[in-house]
């Protein structure tokens, strides 16, 4: 009888299993997430947007050619659209390294099932616009 309360349904013990996996291989995933790095250039490859794993511009490289004809305004777009794309494309990689942390029938569900029906629809989708997004849609902005 006492080893028919210990015993753990079939299921039950492959989830345990697969989440002490999960859970040994944090500190590894979140060495490779920050470790990511995103970078973009402008469609004219005078500026080249460098930015970490947390969408943060930690490099800045502007082609000297573009002070030959001074405009701000265009130059700040260009640095703008550049780090935009840069954070990304690092935001991107750090979800491909989160979905290989997921279970395979979680990853194959989220695959089949829309958003919506998850439950992460506008939730998930406002969660994951970047600051910039953000700020263009201020009323404040300076």
């Amino acid at each position: 009888m006492e080893n028919e309360a210990m015993s753990v349904n079939p299921v039950y013990q492959d989830l345990l299993e697969q989440l002490q996996r999960t859970a040994e291989r944090i500190p590894e995933t979140q060495r490779r997430m920050m470790g990511q790095l995103g970078v973009a250039w402008s469609p004219d490859r005078m500026v080249k947007a460098v930015v970490g794993p947390r969408g943060q511009l930690v490099d800045l490289v502007i082609d000297p050619r573009v002070f030959r004809q001074p405009n701000a305004a265009a130059l700040t777009t260009m640095i703008l659209q550049a780090s935009r794309d840069a954070a990304d494309q690092v935001a991107r990689q750090v979800d491909e390294i989160m979905q290989e942390q997921l279970p395979p029938e979680l990853t194959e569900l989220r695959a089949r099932q829309p958003r919506e029906d998850l439950g992460l629809g506008d939730h998930f989708a406002d969660l994951m616009r970047s600051d910039a997004q953000r700020y263009e849609e201020r009323e404040d902005r300076p």
